[in-house]
């Protein structure tokens, strides 16, 4: 799922930028030499390596994920191998499509012309991947932007060392540097990347970085597409199946320890389901992770925090949440040896806490009681617009009443983080939350130029040229009155 960095790409050290540069004109080099060359044909083979390579190294992904935050075998499966190749298959499956001139129809004042939009190349790309789902939002982007025919320099998140290192053997082994090539580093390789005059930059992280990737974009205006993150919230109101909307948020809460930014961030229920909901809740989250905490603890399926920072970064969270009244409804068990954070559920939340303030990313859930829906459609409208909004209801005039009163980047109704996994929807935020959009067609369209293309015929458009004679006014006034 489209992801929450939490770092900085301002310089942390000095870093040697000659490689670095020598690799990006050797990218554009290559770029320039094979624009008219680079085939459907090529294109499907390149998608079609992609996914050999990460086939064999399946294996070797499952270990890499588990080694930097112990992630479940399972859920490596399904969050982050099955999307690449779902996004490889999908692009193979319609590339031809893709990829044909588009013909629009002419209006009265074209009369005579032919006009075709063509998708194009945008050149040399830059990715910019984060840690929290590594292998995922590194070559899902990708697959867009191989089916889109570029090159790319692809930069992933130093905080999983050993996915990174991976996710370098895999693009070593699969592609010559000239078309997609892998620089490692901390934030001052970021950075350095972000000096260059890149064609597009396709970035996912934080909001706050976010606006550093965009100001560095500006420079040699390149465009972008930010896929970021905020407080997505859910609405379980009075109509809503409780046992159904406690499992699905239990499960888009609390896989990958919470660390996903479409992950419900908190949620808002009806005060006379309040009870149930957090009973429901408690009871999913013994099934799901285990009664006890030594269970959960022990147990395959219950990932890690990535480091200390991010550990203690929510620790203060909770903590100052029950320092000012806050409490502990279910969870709350920390030990920071191997930053593990039990699942954990919050009563009591006041919009001053901090935690009701900043974007949580973890496994922490705030769960707010409400009486009154206006005040909660206000209350997200309050804030950013979030990334995500997710509504349980069996009323279809409530949930489309939520929909049209408010703004995010996408929708769920009776169901939460699955939209991410559909290959025909667009996923990507509004404003704060994001600019653009990637998966399918959309990420396709990100990395390439819509180039407009018209073909004169017939045309008598040269009877309006001057000089203006006084049939040509003529002409031109008849022009704007009748078709203007």
């Amino acid at each position: 799922m489209s992801v929450h960095a939490l770092t900085s790409v301002e310089p942390a050290r000095p870093v040697d930028t000659g490689p670095i540069e020598s690799l990006f004109a050797r990218q554009r080099e290559a770029t320039e030499r094979n624009r008219a060359r680079f085939t459907r044909k090529d294109r499907l083979a390149s998608l079609s390596r992609l996914k050999e390579t990460i086939r064999r190294r399946e294996d070797d992904i499952i270990r890499a994920l588990h080694a930097d935050f112990r992630k479940p075998e399972s859920e490596v499966r399904l969050t982050e191998i099955f999307p690449v190749y779902q996004e490889i298959s999908h692009a193979k499956r319609h590339l031809r499509a893709w990829m044909r001139p588009r013909p629009v129809p002419a209006s009265l004042g074209m009369f005579g012309t032919a006009a075709e939009v063509r998708y194009q190349p945008k050149g040399v790309c830059l990715i910019i991947a984060p840690w929290n789902y590594p292998l995922n939002l590194s070559f899902g982007p990708l697959a867009s932007a191989l089916a889109a025919g570029n090159s790319v320099i692809l930069k992933p998140s130093e905080l999983t060392p050993a996915t990174s290192a991976l996710i370098r053997d895999i693009v070593e082994e699969t592609f010559p540097q000239d078309q997609v090539a892998v620089c490692e580093g901390d934030a001052a390789v970021s950075q350095a990347l972000l000096d260059l005059p890149f064609d597009h930059i396709f970035f996912t992280g934080s909001p706050q970085v976010g606006k550093i990737v965009m100001a560095a974009a500006a420079k040699h205006l390149t465009s972008v597409t930010l896929e970021l993150g905020g407080k997505s919230p859910t609405i379980v109101d009075s109509t809503a199946d409780i046992e159904d909307a406690a499992k699905k948020i239990i499960w888009g809460k609390f896989s990958n320890n919470g660390q996903t930014c479409i992950a419900p961030d908190h949620i808002y229920v009806d005060r006379s389901r309040a009870q149930a909901l957090a009973d429901a809740m408690r009871r999913q989250i013994a099934r799901t992770y285990g009664r006890s905490d030594a269970e959960r603890k022990s147990g395959p399926d219950y990932g890690r925090i990535v480091n200390p920072r991010h550990f203690e970064r929510l620790s203060a969270l909770t903590d100052d949440a029950t320092s000012q009244g806050a409490t502990i409804v279910e969870g709350g068990a920390r030990d920071p040896s191997q930053n593990y954070f039990s699942p954990t559920l919050l009563g009591g939340t006041t919009p001053e806490m901090a935690i009701s303030r900043e974007e949580i990313f973890g496994p922490v859930l705030p769960i707010i009681e409400y009486d009154d829906i206006d005040r909660v459609v206000h209350a997200i409208n309050a804030g950013p617009k979030p990334l995500a909004l997710y509504i349980f209801s069996k009323s279809a005039a409530s949930w489309r009443d939520i929909i049209d009163q408010t703004s995010s980047g996408g929708v769920c109704i009776n169901h939460n983080v699955v939209h991410f996994l559909h290959p025909n929807l667009p996923f990507g935020g509004v404003n704060n939350s994001g600019l653009g959009n990637a998966h399918g067609f959309y990420g396709f369209k990100a990395f390439s130029h819509e180039r407009a293309i018209l073909r004169d015929r017939f045309s008598i458009l040269a009877l309006l040229f001057p000089p203006y004679t006084p049939l040509v006014k003529k002409l031109i006034n008849l022009t704007v009155r009748i078709l203007g």
